[in-house]
């Protein structure tokens, strides 16, 4: 057997699996497949030898490609297809060493459940509760995908299944009430106001900066709102609200161009996590508008 063949042959054994995981990403067979035929040819141009787990490259490799499929479709703001919304019996061949009972109940619920991811996650977020709650990739390798942390990447994990549960505060999901707390932020911040910014933050808020902003100087990780608040308090002179992937944060632009971007989670009107993110591949990648204010 050629290597080209050998090549084939683990691609073909892998296909139905990876169809499955870009089919819950985008909700679309058409796209899923487009997504898996570009796989193939990433697998095509790299050294197969030097993969020490095809099963998990090609999963995220389609992770990958249906994350900017996905950013691509919300910066045209288009719409899933309706016609390929999830069929909740539809078969799906489990991935090799997965659990049986665990796939069949995904299919019990991937109907429902994929809808609400679509309608609602940002690209981020689907791609993490997608990757991770459906097909168990570790946290590692999602923050790899999305260029986050682990720790940020299980905070999207977290946010999309709270979504998909039905248990987020729907007031929350409003982009005028994300301005709103953005907006009292960023003020409590310039004008050096400690204690309206501690108000503003969940008693258990953690502040996680990727490898670019820690290089920069901040800590790789805050928690509580005390320190939280003395790492802004007097600072944020240069930064604007911003949407961010469709929810409202904070940037810090030089000419137009972000430097330094603030992903928020809020949740019952207080800010619960922030993701500050400075590689320049994650911010080229991000859905992203500055905002007036």
């Amino acid at each position: 057997m050629t290597n080209d063949d050998w090549m084939v042959e683990q691609f073909e054994a892998h296909r139905s699996h990876l169809r499955t995981v870009a089919y819950r990403m985008l909700g679309s067979w058409s796209e899923a497949d487009d997504a898996v035929q570009e796989a193939w040819f990433r697998l095509r141009r790299s050294d197969a030898s030097e993969i020490e787990n095809l099963g998990g490259w090609l999963t995220t490799v389609v992770g990958r490609v249906s994350l900017d499929m996905l950013r691509s479709r919300a910066s045209r703001r288009e719409n899933p297809v309706g016609a390929d919304l999830p069929d909740p019996t539809a078969a799906a061949t489990p991935a090799a060493g997965s659990d049986p009972e665990h796939e069949a109940m995904l299919a019990d619920t991937v109907g429902s459940a994929l809808i609400v991811v679509l309608d609602t996650l940002t690209p981020a977020e689907r791609l993490a509760f997608v990757l991770h709650d459906m097909f168990a990739v570790p946290f590692e390798e999602i923050g790899a995908v999305v260029g986050r942390s682990p720790n940020a990447a299980k905070q999207l994990a977290s946010r999309a299944r709270r979504k998909v549960q039905g248990r987020g505060d729907a007031s929350d999901a409003d982009p005028a009430r994300q301005r709103e707390v953005v907006d009292a932020f960023l003020a409590a911040s310039r004008g050096g106001d400690f204690e309206a910014l501690v108000a503003l933050l969940d008693p258990d808020v953690a502040l996680v900066a990727d490898t670019a902003a820690v290089r920069m100087g901040s800590p790789e990780e805050t928690r509580g709102a005390a320190a939280v608040a003395g790492i802004f308090s007097g600072r944020a002179q240069g930064a604007q609200p911003a949407l961010v992937d469709g929810r409202v944060g904070v940037a810090w632009a030089v000419r137009g161009r972000p430097k330094v971007v603030f992903e928020f989670t809020i949740e019952n009107g207080k800010v619960l996590h922030i993701d500050m993110l400075a590689a320049p591949e994650t911010l080229d990648a991000l859905d992203l508008t500055l905002l007036e204010g």
